[in-house]
């Protein structure tokens, strides 16, 4: 099952209790800052609760490297390789989507839309999560 969780800036949305994201923007490498009240799985990676950064890698031939940092920029968690999704009506607001995995498995994020994009970044992470 897919959740969808829209975020904006220093205002919480959710449609999980235990995951309330808190997000802000920043245009060309689409820098959005991410709060997360509980752990998420990224792909090679299960994020504790935190402040993370998600933005794109400064590599103008693929614009679908996604690097998560902490909340400071001091430390990479992870470079990856998305791919492209795709929705109809951009939003005003950064959109994360969540997806449930296995009992006891937390929740990983299955895209990333950075606002007023109709193209997004669709996280693929390990086929465990259905196990």
């Amino acid at each position: 099952m897919n959740k969808l969780i829209k975020i904006a800036a220093f205002t919480t949305v959710g449609a999980v209790a235990m995951m309330l994201p808190q997000a802000k923007a920043d245009a060309w490498d689409q820098k959005t800052v991410v709060t997360f009240s509980g752990p998420v799985e990224i792909p090679g990676r299960v994020l504790s609760a935190g402040t993370y950064v998600f933005k794109l890698a400064n590599i103008v031939s693929d614009r679908n490297i996604v690097q998560v940092f902490n909340k400071d920029e001091t430390r990479l968690y992870s470079t990856f390789l998305a791919r492209p999704d795709y929705r109809l009506k951009p939003s005003e607001k950064p959109i994360i989507t969540l997806e449930e995995g296995a009992a006891g498995v937390p929740e990983a994020l299955k895209a990333w839309f950075y606002p007023g994009d109709n193209y997004g970044h669709e996280f693929v992470t390990s086929a465990r999560r259905h196990q």
